[in-house]
């Protein structure tokens, strides 16, 4: 964070002071909520959660060189105390990202968000030092976080925006106004708590609400509910996608026979050849909307060409493919699951296991409300048609929709099973898995079925495991 001393973090958050011998001392270390982060020169915020209270750990931090705890009661050691410690922490992200000389690009959308954003950092660095949202901390607290982590030397802050209803967008906007906003798309998730893809729409579509006039727009044009937006912001609006009319586009997509995703991109620029590292053709639209952004702040066609093929993926579980000594590949993209990115998944499967015996380990995909049946045994039938060798449906109802799904699809759902946990699916393809196989993991957070993937690299490293 920009160096603040106590006395100013005071005034920004409307706190008072208590067990603060010299109020000119400075927090010039990070904003951490927890307590193993905590170094010399932090500010710990102190939160009460359904398990911890980080008031208990106040001393603990001081002593480790905490400079003081942003708290909601006196804690016996240097302490600013406030009435709401979230809304604090959100004052004081306002106050730094006004005090930076950076640009801020806020992205959102059903699916994708975390690949994308970490693209578009991998890209911007090249240009200038830029601070991006760590994994998916994309909330109320994970993005205040990630914007005091900014320095002075930063030029670009890229904050993912996450949304669970109606007006969470335009909050997380309040606290860190971006220039420069972008809608990937809108699909089910949390459709559950939503209600509908319309609404769905609404609450992304406040992103660009938020945006300045002399900001940008960065709209989906192979999505129509997001290039509707474009009536929702006085910005500028850049298109990105596949279609002619997109001013960012994508020609001659195909997936190698590794199955990651090369084309041309177009850009108002120039155009350049990308081959990308990361896997699947869902990736394109990803990487589109980074080459968007990267245009509209200086780039041109062949430094975002370059970017995009040397970019790796920043995040963990996603799409994280690792192939056994023994030739066995895992596909660890199991920390989080919807329909748009498991339909993304078995296709990236598919492409990537021509002429292999594929392996499918799927579980449920949360909160889609009325819809989950019905998305759930569509899934299962998609398994069916692009051919995946086994679908493993893993846990309770959810699972079995999986599996009725591909068992109605056709004969080849007999190759179906449904298992009860992860321990089941992991004693199931320890004992039928062969050497070449390719094994997609899949699910929502809550099922934890990272645990599956790496029982089975465990199961394979008899020697070094070579990851890609």
């Amino acid at each position: 964070m920009i160096a603040l001393s106590l006395a100013e973090i005071a005034e920004v958050v409307g706190g008072q002071k208590h067990d603060i011998p010299d109020p000119s001392v400075q927090v010039t270390g990070p904003v951490v909520r927890d307590s193993r982060e905590v170094v010399p020169g932090s500010l710990f915020v102190a939160f009460v959660g359904e398990r911890a209270d980080g008031h208990d750990y106040a001393r603990a931090v001081v002593g480790a060189g905490a400079v003081a705890v942003l708290a909601s009661r006196p804690v016996g050691v240097p302490a600013i105390v406030v009435e709401d410690v979230q809304a604090a922490l959100g004052a004081l992200a306002r106050h730094v990202v006004r005090s930076l000389g950076a640009t801020l690009v806020a992205l959102t959308g059903s699916a994708g968000k975390t690949s994308t954003k970490d693209l578009i950092a991998q890209v911007l660095r090249r240009k200038a030092p830029t601070v991006f949202t760590p994994g998916s901390l994309n909330n109320e607290i994970g993005l205040p976080l990630t914007a005091l982590s900014a320095t002075a030397e930063t030029r670009f802050l890229v904050l993912e925006m996450g949304a669970r209803g109606i007006g969470h967008i335009r909050y997380l906007a309040g606290l860190t106004p971006p220039r420069i906003g972008l809608v990937l798309n809108v699909g089910t998730a949390h459709i559950g708590e939503f209600g509908g893809r319309e609404q769905i729409a609404q609450a992304k579509g406040e992103l660009v609400e938020a945006l300045p006039e002399d900001g940008a727009a960065i709209l989906n044009a192979d999505d129509p509910l997001v290039r509707a937006m474009a009536s929702r912001t006085k910005a500028k609006v850049v298109l990105f996608g596949e279609s002619a009319e997109a001013d960012v586009r994508a020609e001659n997509v195909r997936l190698t026979d590794s199955g990651q995703p090369a084309f041309r991109l177009h850009t108002p620029s120039g155009a350049s050849d990308v081959t990308m590292r990361l896997y699947g053709e869902h990736h394109v639209s990803n990487a589109l909307a980074a080459a968007a952004v990267a245009h509209e702040l200086g780039m041109s066609a062949e430094e975002i060409a370059t970017a995009l093929s040397e970019a790796g993926s920043l995040s963990r579980w996603r799409m994280e493919v690792t192939e056994r000594p023994d030739g066995v590949t895992i596909v660890n993209d199991a920390y989080n699951a919807n329909p748009e990115s498991m339909r993304a998944a078995l296709r990236a499967l598919a492409a990537m296991g021509k002429g292999r015996r594929t392996w499918a380990v799927l579980g449920k995909m949360a909160e889609l409300g009325d819809e989950a049946l019905a998305e759930h045994d569509a899934v299962g039938r998609l398994a069916v048609r692009l051919n995946v060798s086994k679908l493993v449906a893993v846990g309770g109802i959810e699972a079995s929709w999986l599996q009725l799904g591909a068992y109605n699809e056709g004969s080849w759902g007999e190759e179906s099973v449904h298992v009860s946990d992860a321990q089941a699916a992991v004693d199931l393809l320890r004992s039928e898995l062969r050497p070449g196989d390719v094994v997609l993991v899949k699910a929502s957070r809550s099922v934890g079925l990272e645990g599956v993937a790496q029982a089975l690299l465990e199961t394979g490293a008899e020697g070094e495991v070579a990851a890609r």
